[in-house]
């Protein structure tokens, strides 16, 4: 029933109109098919009155298909936890412009929204915030086989010999990772290849060594990169791209 002032809900005029079921017009609705005086809206529970209504050409009422969204997170970010900082930095205008999937940015991809492997205080890089329950899954039980590249901006000198102790795993007797390899990529970044490390753990394999570290950047997990995404913005998984 509408409201005193002749409001209703926007998935309710749409099953009117269009007439189609209210569960077909929610779809259309969160798809970011339907328009309301030329604006589209994606939240169903919108009131309208006298407003016009219309569907966008190509609609369809199809559900939306679990998100996968790879953060590029900056390393001055307050400490929020996942599903926080998700809510607080996944959003329209955080999304990157250049952006290679191709995909439509939906309101619907920013609910519900799961992180793993998450970054330690003060590193930066790639985040996961996801919908889907695969890729869940295999962050969760298959992180010993997941490859994770890491750039750890350092000071201080290390030979040969140090850098071997670095790739031996013998900084942290006990607490290296499954498998490592570390290669300097300048005079003072090394760049670190690493399955099963944990959050911090690279860091302060390099302090065990003598060097101090100045920042740490995480760009790939297993099969997917970061890329060119900027600090701060957010891009899609494409459908090529597996963890």
């Amino acid at each position: 029933m509408n409201d005193t002032h002749g409001e209703e809900r926007l998935s309710k005029r749409l099953a009117r109109e269009l007439p189609c079921s209210r569960r077909e017009a929610e779809l259309y609705i969160a798809g970011g098919w339907v328009s309301v005086d030329g604006r589209v809206v994606e939240e169903p529970q919108f009131k309208v009155v006298d407003q016009v209504v219309a569907l966008l050409p190509g609609a369809a009422p199809r559900e939306v298909s679990p998100a996968t969204l790879l953060y590029h997170c900056p390393a001055d970010i307050e400490a929020i936890e996942g599903e926080d900082l998700a809510r607080r930095v996944i959003r329209k205008a955080t999304h990157w412009p250049e952006d290679p999937a191709g995909k439509g940015v939906l309101k619907a991809h920013f609910r519900g929204l799961v992180s793993r492997l998450p970054l330690g205080a003060a590193e930066a890089g790639l985040m996961v915030f996801t919908q889907d329950r695969g890729v869940i899954r295999r962050l969760e039980e298959k992180r010993s086989r997941l490859e994770e590249e890491w750039l750890i901006d350092v000071t201080g000198g290390l030979d040969e010999h140090g850098l071997a102790v670095l790739r031996e795993g013998a900084a942290l007797p006990g607490q290296h990772p499954a498998a490592l390899k570390v290669s300097w990529q300048s005079e003072d970044r090394l760049r670190f290849a690493a399955k099963g490390a944990m959050s911090g753990q690279l860091e302060a394999m390099c302090r065990a060594v003598g060097l101090g570290v100045v920042a740490s950047r995480r760009l790939r997990i297993g099969g997917v990169s970061l890329g060119a995404v900027p600090a701060g913005q957010w891009r899609y998984l494409r459908r090529d791209e597996r963890f």
